[in-house]
């Protein structure tokens, strides 16, 4: 048995096409081959040619990375050097540069405790701890209580020195029965520990803000003998097999990519074939293949319900299909055995437009980026053409079995998500209430009607341990409407939070159509000059042209008031996707004072509002402070 990347296309010419990767000198189009080259289905051999050529390229200067990098450590007990590469490329394959910081062999407990060390002078945003079943069996004397503690102690060292994100592995469960089937009936088994430490892994690990890399459970998948030989372990103590080092970096990767906000926000379904079985313009409603009773028929509804399931934990749900919309919408109207009906898309689009270009309304619509869409289609001549016009879009290679549509959906990891708010939940409701505002921005005679008809309520309140998952999470994933695109795990936040001369605001929006949910976080720092410095300054897109801007400056103000600051200063890092806000502070009244020399992105510019004699700004926005109820 082996285990691939079979969500990726096969590439037969990939091994030929990779020799005449340096044939341009141009480095972004040297950056858009080699991010083509590593989303196809490409073995350990593949991703370690791939990766060689890359860090060479890195190295000679020809290759310019787009953004900063990533500094990932990973810090084993045993032998990891193998597992770099498929971290590296799947990095490559979502578009972030990874920097892998790997500990001497044996030494990441000294290189942790020793602030001298190599690790702390690298200063890494992620920590990756990779410690074998053996080596936690052999510290803790095959104690999962003492093997947590240990965990638990290296998380918080990893996070009081680095202020970084931590990321866990689970314990492979290598050890051999000594009871068979009834293993469970002697506790003090080897096999046991593993199983009773990753157990307690899962609650030590929400209490920390830690995340968990769960290759048991990719092992338990794939076969523990595609994950783990013995022979690969005492020749060399390869705890990971070399053949399955890429699907570990892809793994790993994912948990990265979701904290930098590159996971997946929308699930585009074709229909014909892929919702239901035939055609429906052909086959009619009694025609089309869904439901109990028939096998495909069965499949059909399994991935429909797998869809629903999406959507209830936020995933945004959109119909591309090449058809009449009459036809199109007819399942979700009277079929039924359809599992989704209209009210679960959030974005429907049928005609006879090619599928690239109703992909890229369908990104306009929702008023997400094209990234974000992941379109799911049972026709390969579509996908190679959305994954030609559009290789931002992630396109799955779905089977032809729709048995297996489910698996290579949840396989691929394109919605990986490190935790789940209340506010996720709600998406759908959201997104399509946002809808019904635009109707009636449409039906307004003027602009100023529409957003007093809205009757909005700006609701703030300082960072708080109740937000605190959703405050990390928007953070971390917001992209466009983002001045600095500063990253900051929990840790961070909370040092934040304890700093008397910052000030945090976390924002929600409720109108006549509901609460939109936290929309706005912002962040200023008082310097030693007296100037309130906007640190962070992010919000959902769905509030744009509501002056929630204007109402966001007047609290903004006056916090710097109230610490006595004179002056507003504004800092705008352009990016590859915040480009919407690149004239957010010249229209807010700021006025630039030059280029910002000394920040690592030469674009980045510094913006400076005078405090006093600065007069609000009109907004058809209530902004209130939330209250907390006090018990007497």
């Amino acid at each position: 048995m082996t285990a691939e990347l079979s969500w990726l296309p096969k590439n037969a010419d990939w091994d030929h096409s990779l020799k005449l990767a340096t044939s341009t000198s141009e480095s972004a189009k040297l950056w858009a081959e080699l991010v083509a080259f590593a989303k196809a289905n490409i073995d350990f051999v593949q991703t370690a040619k791939l990766d060689n050529l890359a860090q060479k390229l890195r190295k000679a200067g020809s290759l310019i990375p787009p953004g900063e990098p990533v500094r990932l450590a990973l810090l084993g007990s045993s032998t990891v050097k193998h597992l770099v590469p498929g971290i590296r490329v799947a990095g490559l394959r979502r578009g972030l540069w990874i920097e892998v910081y790997e500990a001497a062999y044996g030494q990441y407990l000294q290189e942790l405790m020793d602030p001298s060390s190599s690790l702390h002078a690298w200063r890494p945003e992620f920590v990756a701890f990779a410690l074998d079943a053996q080596h936690l069996a052999d510290v803790s004397g095959l104690r999962p209580d003492a093997a947590i503690e240990h965990v638990r102690n290296c998380w918080q060292v990893a996070q009081e020195a680095f202020c970084c994100t931590v990321i866990q592995q689970a314990a492979l469960p290598v050890f051999a029965d000594l009871m068979g089937s009834n293993e469970h009936r002697m506790p003090d088994s080897p096999q046991a520990f593993v199983k009773r430490f990753n157990t307690a892994l899962e609650s030590a690990s929400d209490a920390a803000g830690v995340h968990l890399l769960a290759i048991d459970k990719y092992a338990a998948l794939d076969g523990l003998r595609v994950w783990h030989d013995a022979a690969m372990w005492h020749r060399s103590k390869q705890e990971v097999h070399p053949a399955v080092s890429h699907l570990y970096g892809e793994y790993l990767a994912r948990l990265v990519a979701a904290q930098r906000g590159r996971s997946s926000k929308c699930l585009v379904l074709d229909l014909d074939n892929t919702l239901w079985g035939g055609v429906i313009g052909d086959d009619g409603l009694q025609g089309i293949v869904l439901g109990q009773g028939d096998a495909a028929g069965e499949a059909y509804v399994a991935f429909q319900r797998y869809a629903l399931r999406l959507k209830e934990r936020g995933i945004l749900l959109a119909v591309c299909s090449k058809n009449d919309e009459a036809n199109a919408r007819l399942p979700f109207e009277q079929h039924p055995e359809m599992v989704l009906k209209q009210e679960d898309i959030a974005c429907f689009v049928a005609n006879w437009e090619d599928k690239a270009a109703n992909l890229r309304l369908i990104a306009q619509t929702l008023n997400i980026g094209i990234d974000s869409l992941v379109f799911a289609d049972d026709n390969p001549f579509e996908r190679n053409l959305v994954r030609r016009e559009l290789p931002e879009v992630a396109v799955p290679e779905l089977p032809e079995d729709p048995a297996y549509f489910v698996d290579c959906i949840a396989g691929a990891g394109y919605f990986e998500s490190l935790a789940l708010s209340a506010e996720d939940r709600e998406r759908a409701r959201l997104y399509q209430a946002n809808a019904e505002r635009e109707q009636l921005r449409g039906s307004a005679t003027n602009i100023q009607d529409y957003l007093k008809s809205l009757n909005m309520e700006m609701i703030w309140k300082p960072f708080d341990d109740l937000g605190m998952q959703r405050i990390v999470q928007l953070i971390n994933k917001t992209n466009q409407f983002n001045l600095t695109t500063e990253r900051y795990g929990e840790a961070q936040v909370r040092s934040l939070m304890n700093d008397r001369n910052v000030l945090t605001w976390q924002v929600r929006l409720k109108d006549s159509f509901g609460d939109n949910g936290i929309i706005a976080l912002l962040i200023g720092k008082l310097n030693t000059e007296s100037d309130f410095e906007i640190d962070t300054w992010l919000m959902s897109c769905r509030v744009l042209g509501r002056q929630v801007e204007e109402a966001c400056l007047n609290m903004i103000l006056e916090g710097a008031r109230q610490l006595g600051a004179n002056r507003i200063i504004g800092k705008y890092r352009p990016t590859a996707k915040n480009g919407m806000v690149r004239d957010l502070y010249p229209r807010l009244g700021f006025t630039q004072v030059g280029r910002a020399d000394a920040d690592s992105v030469a674009e980045s510019t510094e913006w400076v509002l005078e405090v006093n004699g600065f007069t609000p700004r009109s907004c058809e926005i209530a902004v209130l402070e939330e209250v907390k109820s006090v018990e007497v």
